[in-house]
């Protein structure tokens, strides 16, 4: 099975909509995904887990950890979200950078926007890869 990452700094907006993402479209005998962020906050940003629930995503048990060498290691993809020289090296991953606005305090038009940025980019992501669930 495959390990992605998703990392950005407080891993309360972006790589937590990702991950979240990723794991409700991919096969999870294929490939599951965690999040992380260089400086994590203290919860998901309110703002993303209301977009989230609007997506039929609930983020309210999720909670901001540390991105680390051990978290990260043997993952096959690292996705980062504007974390720049403060995410880690991960030997034999994939880096991918997705330039992202960090939705914090934004309005939600704009969360549901970004949001929806990620949702394509995690869609072609798992398409790629060939992590798609099939179909019944």
């Amino acid at each position: 099975m495959d390990k992605v990452v998703f990392a950005c700094v407080h891993n309360a907006g972006r790589s937590q909509m990702a991950a979240a993402f990723f794991n409700a479209l991919a096969d999870p005998a294929k490939a599951s995904a965690i999040s992380a962020g260089t400086d994590p906050g203290p919860r998901v940003h309110p703002e993303v887990a209301a977009a989230m629930k609007e997506a039929g995503l609930d983020l309210g048990g999720a909670t901001p950890q540390r991105l680390t060498a051990e978290l990260a290691a043997g993952a096959r993809h690292l996705v980062t979200m504007g974390c720049g020289d403060a995410c880690p090296y991960v030997p034999g991953a994939r880096i991918q950078d997705w330039p992202l606005e960090d939705p914090k305090g934004k309005p939600v038009e704009r969360v549901r926007e970004i949001r929806d940025q990620i949702r394509g980019r995690v869609n072609a992501l798992v398409a790629a890869e060939g992590w798609g669930r099939a179909e019944r």
